[in-house]
């Protein structure tokens, strides 16, 4: 059977009153977003000017450096928070992540040299880690079960909003540094949430629970951290290392032009087509299950990723309809994944837990992203590269297609 729903009595009667907490987590996902796409959009520029030189090599070096140390600081943050929001709790932690990201955000926007940058970019992508994983987390814990894979598949567009939103600020903002300045929203919302969101009642009846005793994980415990992280692993790794390089790609498409209208278009179509899958994860969860859902993602994202890079040698206005596919594949797959990951757990390690699952990919992201100009070489450009990147969906696919259906824990 497919993942099955709690009946908590301790969540609220009501819906009304959950909002202010769906609202912030939203727009905590919108900012995340926005903040860690934002950097891809303006990455050429900011390279160029920090650097000062047109030495190619060095040019993608740098840029490797940014993109593979920002995944670092949202992998080790996504463990962090989710440790933190057990302990703590998930309001007091989701104010603390999304204050962080606007300060780190501001603090970018006044860098001075590259290493500045990366040092603010692994901050940012720490915030990040923790705003990915305690949104999900709260909802799935304070939500009426009749509407939750609902509530959390649209929060899920909040991400591919923010990437939308990037690709936008990059048309109408030309010089990086006022687009960084973007940061003081966040903050904002940090003070809001505070007063705004509700804390799961789930999570303080688990702490007076387990007051002063040794946290354990059985072995469905074991068995479904490894499932998790496998599963959410191989779609991150594939498209989060195809949307860093997605730009840069456009870019190597083109033989004349400086390309800021069509790398800014991409992420506008990238985050607009997002959305629309994310919308619509939480009816087709209910309509055939997540399982069988997650296994179209995963087939989608393979064909549309060998029509996108291994049949476009020359930008064409084609290759935005096969963005669009991409993302589609996408905002669906991060809908489904946040709604299948936190249920697997039960409350008392639900943070931690899902916090290790969507972020122990990662660290290999990480890696592969940053070897990814040695790869263009090896594989005789980008559209190569990329398309061994997207070989990673292929063991998605097969762990879920020879893995039970699971029911949830309580």
């Amino acid at each position: 059977m497919e993942i099955s729903v709690d009946h908590d009595t301790s969540i609220a009667k009501t819906e009304g009153s959950l909002w202010p907490s769906f609202a912030v987590c939203l727009l905590s996902n919108i900012f995340a977003g926005m903040i860690s796409t934002l950097m891809s959009v303006y990455l050429p520029v900011v390279v160029r000017e920090l650097v000062n030189t047109t030495n190619e090599a060095e040019i993608n070096n740098v840029s490797a450096y940014i993109n593979a140390l920002y995944l670092i600081g949202w992998a080790i943050g996504g463990f962090t928070w989710g440790l933190i929001s057990d302990r703590i709790g998930r309001v007091r932690s989701l104010v603390l992540a999304i204050g962080s990201l606007g300060i780190f955000a501001l603090a970018t926007s006044i860098a001075s040299t590259w290493e500045f940058v990366v040092v603010w970019r692994l901050l940012s992508g720490f915030a990040v880690g923790g705003i990915l994983v305690i949104t999900p987390t709260l909802l799935s814990e304070i939500w009426p079960a009749k509407t939750r894979s609902i509530v959390l598949g649209i929060d899920s567009i909040g991400f591919p909003v923010g990437i939308f939103s990037s690709g936008l600020m990059s048309s109408l903002v030309v010089e990086w540094r006022q687009g960084f300045l973007v940061g003081i929203i966040p903050i904002i919302i940090s003070v809001v949430t505070i007063w705004a969101a509700k804390e799961s009642q789930n999570w303080k009846a688990s702490t007076v629970r387990f007051n002063g005793q040794s946290v354990k994980y059985n072995e469905e415990d074991k068995s479904n951290l490894f499932r998790g992280a496998v599963i959410f692993s191989s779609m991150l790794i594939g498209l989060w290392g195809m949307f860093s390089w997605i730009p840069t790609w456009v870019q190597s498409l083109l033989t004349a032009g400086e390309g800021q209208s069509q790398r800014g278009i991409s992420m506008m179509i990238l985050g607009g087509a997002g959305i629309t899958g994310g919308f619509m994860s939480g009816w087709i969860s209910n309509a055939i299950g997540v399982r069988k859902s997650m296994l179209v993602c995963f087939s989608g994202c393979i064909v549309v990723s060998v029509l996108l890079f291994g049949m476009n040698s020359t930008f064409s206005p084609i290759i935005y309809v096969e963005l669009a596919l991409l993302s589609i594949f996408f905002g669906i797959s991060q809908g489904l994944l946040s709604i299948y990951i936190p249920q697997l757990f039960p409350f008392h390690i639900r943070g931690t837990a899902t916090g290790f699952c969507f972020n122990i990919g990662r660290f290999i992201t990480a890696a592969a992203v940053y070897f990814i100009g040695v790869l263009v070489i090896m594989a005789g450009g980008y559209s190569n590269a990329l398309l061994t990147f997207a070989s990673i969906f292929t063991i998605g696919f097969i762990t879920l297609y020879f893995t039970k259906d699971q029911v949830k824990k309580i």
